[in-house]
């Protein structure tokens, strides 16, 4: 029995080690947190796509500069004539028409500067959309590695349980073997048993599960996680400087504020119908037409036009889409007090269950050493006859279950850390510093604002 005893005070001891117990193993090719996430940023496929979204929004830039641009159109045309004057008598001749025309607009009602603004206020919300799509990947990635290493220490500590369990089986019907306890208490032993084994069960299912969650978000397989972060670094001192933070730099925030300027833009662009438009237009052109001698007949000519059309009356089309702009402008505005309203309650309510969390830890620490130690007080006193079985069981159950919080309240902790930084905007490559390399999206903007032809993407597409 004493044997015995001193097993269960080392398993007990070395369970309270919770979420260190999937370290044990870890080594030179740990998987660390920062590379998790840096693997996030560059195989998660809902953040590629959101980078392929902002270069398709990159080429509406191009596309208004095209107002100022020329356009080119080039024209052939063929035929045949056959004519018959009289019976028994036909003329029959072939002409040939081919010629350039180019159109150069010289004033649209300002319709190319506001729209080119427009276009570029579009780009720059995206790239506030893309970075709070970066923020909710990374956010996703640090949870599921938190999950992955909190459902493997829990499944360590149901096995370390059921080995504390299987001793107490064997003492209990060694007991009974030999006249000192009853079968009560070998049956008592054998449903805490079975009882272990289907929690055993149960989270073995939650591991896969998160394994399979960390696969889909990350993009690689979970291997020797390692819980060391230091993201409480980027983690404000207080609530006021977090929503002073939150509603200064929030991507959804400075997103809105960018729609509104689009939407600004896009009034004034349509307002622009209502103006008068100049334009230049030239025309070269090469005919061959042959005479009725059968001498072919060619001339070339060129011309030069300026035009001015003004608009009257457009049916009210033009003016029912301006009324509809000013409509969509003062709703982008209250969309921008919309995302400041989110993001405030979004840093209250995390930094709420930030404080939590961490309080949280302090509680079960305590918890699971009180329970330590009543457990080898309870199993020192079951040895001298002054507990019973059922005892030793309970005693064993609110260790376990103490346990399982701490590891919780460790695992909500550090998730409730990272949603704290995403929720005041700094839940970026940038700021965790992750050593890869980084997308920069001016870069591909630069590459197609001033492209006058070519349809090949700049990646070669």
């Amino acid at each position: 029995m004493r044997h015995r005893a001193v097993s269960i005070r080392k398993s007990a001891a070395s369970a309270a080690a919770l979420l260190g117990l999937v370290c044990s193993v870890a080594g030179a090719d740990a998987q660390t947190l920062n590379n998790a996430l840096a693997a996030a940023y560059s195989n998660n496929p809902t953040l590629n796509a959101a980078r392929a979204e902002l270069r398709g929004v990159d080429e509406g830039v191009a596309q208004a500069l095209s107002g100022w641009r020329p356009q080119v159109f080039g024209s052939l045309s063929a035929g045949h004539t056959s004519t018959y004057p009289r019976p028994g008598s036909s003329t029959h001749q072939n002409t040939a028409t081919v010629g350039v025309q180019i159109d150069q607009p010289l004033f649209r009602g300002f319709r190319t500067v506001n729209g080119t603004r427009q276009a570029e206020a579009a780009v720059s919300a995206q790239r506030e959309s893309l970075r709070s799509t970066e923020q909710t990947v990374m956010f996703d990635a640090a949870q599921a590695y938190m999950d992955v290493i909190r459902d493997t220490a829990i499944v360590s500590l149901r096995r370390s349980d059921i080995k504390f369990l299987d001793e107490q089986v064997r003492a209990a019907r060694d007991r009974f073997q030999v006249g000192e306890g009853t079968r009560t208490d070998t049956a008592q032993a054998d449903a805490r048993l079975a009882a272990a084994q289907s929690s055993l069960n149960l989270a073995l299912a939650n591991l896969n599960a998160s394994r399979a969650v960390f696969r889909q978000v990350i993009g690689v397989d979970a291997n020797s996680l390692v819980p060391n972060t230091d993201i409480r670094r980027l983690v404000p001192r207080s609530m006021e400087s977090a929503i002073a933070s939150g509603t200064a730099n929030h991507p959804a925030i400075l997103a809105a504020q960018f729609n509104t300027d689009a939407a600004a833009f896009n009034v004034k662009s349509i307002e622009g119908e209502l103006l008068p438009t100049v334009s230049l237009e030239g025309n070269l052109a090469h005919q061959w037409n042959p005479s009725s001698t059968g001498a072919i007949n060619d001339a070339s000519s060129a011309s030069v036009f300026g035009r001015v059309s003004v608009p009257i009356y457009q049916g009210g089309a033009v003016s029912s889409r301006v009324r509809q702009a000013k409509e969509q402008l003062g709703n982008a505005r209250i969309l921008v007090d919309v995302a400041r309203d989110q993001v405030r309650a979004a840093v209250v309510a995390t930094w709420g269950q930030f404080q939590a969390a961490e309080a949280s830890i302090v509680a079960a620490r305590s918890q699971v050493e009180a329970s330590q130690l009543a457990l080898s007080g309870v199993v020192e006193e079951q040895r001298v006859g002054q507990r019973t079985t059922l005892d030793v069981l309970d005693s064993q159950r609110e260790l376990i279950t103490a346990q399982v919080t701490l590891v919780t309240a460790q695992r909500d902790s550090l998730v409730a850390a990272f949603a704290l930084v995403s929720a005041i905007g700094r839940l970026t490559s940038e700021h965790l510093q992750l050593h890869v390399a980084r997308y920069d999206p001016v870069e591909h903007a630069g590459k197609v604002r001033d492209k006058w032809f070519g349809l090949r993407t700049p990646d070669g597409r």
